[in-house]
């Protein structure tokens, strides 16, 4: 072995898991033998030359494929030496100057440069174009901020699905710029586990039948990985677990020249049922319920303390890190939303105990973050002794945990800050991609201020954990802000957002965003929001527990916030992407709102039996709803049809792309089938989903009330939503393939003008 190669494998080895020790041990379980094993060093070697390349050459990169070359050329890095991670801005003979201690650091300084100095929006939508200056505006004096915490997170599982599922490298490619740009340096990374999951149940003896049918269907996947589902809508096309592998290589290798360290996943004890036919002694049991499923769609899960455990462990590991490399940092979360086979507190605590041992057996440097999403939504289960039991039989500081709605309730002051346990505070706000406006701004800037003083030691990381990307995109944005020393006011802050979102700094749109924050960002989101536009339709309340259309503030705050931003851009004389996003974000919310006075206006009317009032509200209620659809239109990120579009583009043939469309549509209407309860979860006021679900469901209650009227009888509420039920069916299982209007809006700003004097309360 050449003396180069030899003393490079010297500093890898340990930091890959792989110790003489180690492959010793692999070699007796009759894993690996010694020429895989230095195979597998050989593949690590090159998956970390990008991480051992030189920094600035990758946020360089980034900056060409964001500004252009030439502006690009106007902006120099340079890295610098520093306790901790730091970014420093300032002018220096005509160029932009962005010194950083690592690549995520620098690009950290890109992104406050083009926030603060340019007025410029760079959303993690692809389909966004960038509005850059003509020419880079000078530092007007030198700046230097520093990390408050070593770890900024990102993602959910559940992000994978309902934003993130039918992403190309194209979407990937501006998110991970974006995560760079706002200093995120732990990304959850869990794109391609499938198939490594393949490799490792062939490996063991499982046919391809038994493992793809295992897998439920693309946009369902986060809560099989989760151990919530199995089989839903399988088996799992053998190209998707194709293209998603390559999208994974992809992903970590930018994600690593961006200074991320990728949250890759472990083994939690989810097994296949089929395993028990090769595996009969093997301890596998059935996990509970979960979502409202049939049986036949429940998990499986193999006792951590089995011996099979620990060496399915090792098989995940070796084939995850042959193919995707590892930063030793391992997302395992084997009770989320399911019970354990045992509550007792000795079972708890062994279970954590073996799953961490079987980790770092095969990589000692090992770090496992397990979200805490559990422990605020069961807490009846678990209790203080519970928790402390499961936590602390993993040593300190080898445990990461995510706080999952810390902006609701911060788990870590309920338990003694996660006994001892690093945690990162994690801003969620968003459930299922509700399109509700909702967030508590300020409340949560102190209360990070605040776990950031009373925290100690135990806190390390900021970080969110959103279900869905949609409508609140400036939460995010602040919440990562945080993170960092030297954050401007909250007033400042607002306004430098109002200002990159036009592109410069017009008052109207300043007091807009300021009436936002201060009369309807006051108040975390919450599960189960959804505007009544898009809930089962009723008679009175809600349709389901999934659409709660309830808010807390006057509804002509909102209408007085969606004029100035109106006039704002009436002002500018153009609308750029960003802007067009808010007007109809705004707008969409204003008139979800109202159309609950209609839907109780109509309700009224039922109830005199007049069934002329009852059909004047009901035309304005489908009126409402029609021009609600034609507002979507104007910004292409409000579509169903790009949705569905993704989708298909998996297909391989036809009948593929029958498939991922039927699946796409599943996950935003039906979510499974009956009885389960997630109908509506994840709810979209998008176009093409109000005209052609919404609005028919709406409709038919409008004629149902209209004809019992008339024939003198009474609203069957349960006989409606079986008939509902059929034809949300036959939404999901009908192949449309087009939910584009015939006309889209001509001048939007007109458009939106005419809304706002036709809807104005």
């Amino acid at each position: 072995m050449p003396q180069d190669i030899a003393k490079t494998l010297s500093v890898v080895a340990p930091r890959c898991g792989l110790t003489k020790e180690s492959l010793r041990a692999k070699r007796q379980l009759g894993i690996r033998d010694m020429r895989s094993a230095l195979l597998t060093i050989l593949l690590l070697v090159a998956a970390l030359a990008v991480r051992a390349a030189e920094p600035i050459e990758g946020v360089q990169r980034m900056a060409v494929r964001l500004m252009g070359k030439s502006l690009a050329d106007h902006v120099e890095f340079r890295q610098i030496e520093a306790d901790g991670d730091v970014f420093e801005l300032r002018s220096d003979k005509g160029k932009i100057v962005i010194s950083g201690n690592s690549a995520n650091s620098m690009a950290m300084g890109l992104g406050h440069y083009l926030r603060y100095c340019c007025h410029v929006n760079v959303s993690w939508d692809a389909d966004e174009k960038i509005a850059m200056p003509k020419s880079l505006p000078p530092v007007d004096k030198p700046l230097r901020r520093r990390a408050l915490v070593e770890h900024r997170f990102f993602l959910n599982y559940c992000t994978f699905g309902y934003t993130m599922v039918w992403w190309q490298w194209r979407e990937w490619e501006r998110f991970i710029d974006w995560m760079a740009l706002n200093g995120i340096n732990l990304p959850l990374a869990i794109t391609g586990q499938e198939s490594v999951w393949y490799r490792v149940w062939t490996r063991l003896g499982l046919t391809d039948e038994e493992v793809r049918s295992y897998f439920t269907g693309p946009a369902h996947l986060p809560w099989h990985r989760m151990i919530n589902l199995d089989r839903w809508q399988g088996p799992l096309p053998m190209a998707w677990l194709e293209h998603q592998e390559m999208l994974q290589k992809n992903i970590v290798e930018r994600e690593r020249e961006l200074g991320m360290r990728p949250v890759l996943p472990a083994f939690a004890g989810h097994v296949p049922e089929a395993l028990k036919r090769l595996f009969p002694e093997a301890k596998i049991s059935r996990m509970s319920s979960w979502g409202g499923f049939r049986d036949d769609y429940r998990s499986f899960f193999l006792d951590p303390m089995d011996s099979l455990f620990a060496r399915i462990q090792t098989m995940f590991m070796e084939e995850q890190t042959m193919l995707y490399g590892t930063d030793h940092v391992y997302g395992i979360d084997p009770f989320n939303e399911v019970d354990p086979p045992s509550w007792e507190p000795d079972f708890l605590a062994e279970a954590a105990r073996t799953i961490y041992s079987t980790l770092t057996d095969n990589d000692p440097q090992a770090l496992w973050v397990q979200m805490t999403w559990l422990f605020y939504i069961d807490q009846a289960h678990w209790t203080q002794p519970r928790i402390k039991a499961f936590l602390s039989a993993v040593p300190r500081g080898r445990l990461l945990l995510l706080d999952y709605f810390a902006e609701n309730t911060e788990v870590w002051r309920k338990t003694d800050s996660y006994y001892g346990q690093p945690f990162v505070w994690c801003y969620l706000g968003n459930f299922g991609g509700n399109t509700m406006l909702a967030g508590n701004m300020a409340e949560t800037g102190q209360r990070i201020a605040s776990a950031l003083a009373d925290g100690g030691c135990s806190i390390s990381g900021i970080g969110s954990t959103l279900e869905a990307m949609d409508c609140n995109p400036l939460m995010y944005e602040y919440v990562l802000d945080n993170a960092w020393s030297e954050l401007p006011s909250l007033k400042a802050w607002v306004d430098s957002w109002a200002d990159r979102r036009v592109g410069k700094a017009i008052g109207q749109n300043r007091e807009a965003w300021q009436l936002l924050v201060d009369s309807v960002y006051t108040r975390s989101a919450a599960l189960g929001q959804a505007p009544l536009t898009n809930a089962r339709p009723s008679l009175k309340g809600h349709g389901n527990w999934t659409t709660n259309p309830a808010y807390h503030y006057n509804n002509k705050v909102l209408y007085d916030a969606w004029r100035k931003m109106t006039q704002a851009a009436q002002t500018n004389k153009r609308v750029t992407n960003s802007m067009a996003f808010d007007l109809v974000n705004v707008g969409r919310q204003y008139l979800s709102n109202h159309f609950i006075v209609l839907r109780d206006s109509l309700a009224a009317a039922y109830n005199r039996r007049d069934i002329e009032a009852a059909a004047a509200v009901g035309l304005k209620m489908e009126t409402l709803l029609s021009q609600l659809d034609s507002l979507l239109t104007v910004h292409p990120y409000f579509s169903l049809q790009r949705w569905v579009d993704k989708a298909s583009s998996f297909g391989t043939d036809a009948a593929d792309s029958i498939y991922y469309r039927r699946n796409a549509k599943t996950l935003l209407t039906t979510w499974g089938e009956a009885p389960q309860s997630l109908n509506d979860y994840a709810s979209r006021t998008w176009a093409g989903l109000v005209s052609h679900y919404y609005q028919p469901r709406w409709h038919e209650l409008i004629c149902e009330l209209l004809m019992d009227i008339k024939l003198k009888q009474q609203f069957d509420q349960k006989l409606f939503n079986a008939n509902m039920w059929q034809q949300e069916q036959d939404f999901v299982n009908r192949d449309q393939t087009l939910y584009t209007r015939r006309r889209t809006v001509a001048n939007p700003l007109d458009f939106i003008i005419r809304l706002q004097r036709q809807w104005r309360q």
